[in-house]
């Protein structure tokens, strides 16, 4: 039995895969912290379709994935931030707008020259037997970005997402922390297509925050907690996926999905409706 369990380990692909996948569910479980709580958990869904745009804007015209689809991915995350600030829509509205236009522009690139393949459907819904050392280390320099993000600028980030009136009275630029915040998820998404692909992507910055925020009252704590669930269900998933031949993001994704289930059963509908507020009670 144990035998059986070691046994995708010998594996290199499989390593890689475990490896990112572990990263990665960590990575969108810090970062969806502020996605849950400031009322933009739609944003991992949006966002994920313009960097697919981007994607395949790069591909046709030859330019580096990264290159391409980062720029892609970061304009249009600034953009929304930008739209959402002047207030003239809602937060919802100029995600709608603006990621499906660029989803949209991706898709008509593809049907005017062409190109779709194998790349394209491991964007769409992951592939983890393409990971590569390369990819690897690309996830841990993001995820290692994100938690010195959240560690240095933890006050403001706080300050911002519960009371950006009051930060920007009180000298702080919530602008500054929420471009800066909108980067970082930009880079998380396009680092973790390869492993969760453009649809499951908002699943895995979403679950892992509002089953912390179900299980605890404190910021500090739901981001360790939503970190650490994020990294489970990564790694729980991925060993799944082996044993059951199952693509790895839909068996992360059910994985995750049992977590919240399970929490919600104990915890109950009264937390579920605190996991929905954006304001903890203690946030310490």
């Amino acid at each position: 039995m144990i035998d059986e369990l070691l046994q995708p380990f010998a594996y290199e692909f499989f390593r890689n895969g475990l490896a990112v996948a572990t990263l990665a569910g960590a990575l969108c479980g810090l970062i969806g912290v502020f996605v849950v709580l400031k009322g933009m958990s739609y944003i991992g869904h949006g966002l994920s379709h313009a960097i697919f745009g981007g994607f395949a804007a790069s591909a046709l015209l030859g330019i580096n994935f990264l290159l391409g689809a980062g720029v892609w991915g970061v304009a249009s995350a600034l953009m929304i931030n930008g739209v959402t600030r002047r207030r003239l829509i809602g937060a919802d509205a100029a995600i709608g707008v603006i990621t499906t236009a660029s989803f949209a522009l991706g898709l008509a690139l593809l049907a005017l020259f062409g190109g779709a393949g194998q790349n394209f459907d491991a964007a769409l819904f992951g592939s983890i037997l393409g990971v590569t050392d390369g990819d690897v280390v690309a996830v841990a320099l993001v995820t290692a970005l994100a938690a010195a993000v959240v560690l240095l600028r933890y006050r403001a980030l706080l300050f911002t997402t519960f009371d950006p009136e009051v930060a920007d009275a009180s000298g702080v630029s919530t602008a500054r922390n929420d471009a800066l915040l909108m980067v970082v998820l930009a880079a998380a998404i396009l680092t973790t297509m390869q492993v969760l692909g453009v649809t499951l992507v908002a699943a895995a910055l979403v679950i892992p925050p509002t089953v912390a925020r179900m299980l605890t009252d404190s910021f500090a704590r739901m981001l360790s907690l939503a970190t650490a669930i994020g990294a489970a269900c990564g790694f729980v998933g991925m060993n799944l996926s082996y044993h059951l031949d199952v693509q790895s993001a839909p068996t992360s994704t059910i994985v995750g999905a049992g977590v919240f289930a399970v929490v919600f059963l104990v915890t109950g509908p009264r937390r579920l409706a605190k996991a929905t507020g954006r304001r903890p009670a203690a946030a310490s």
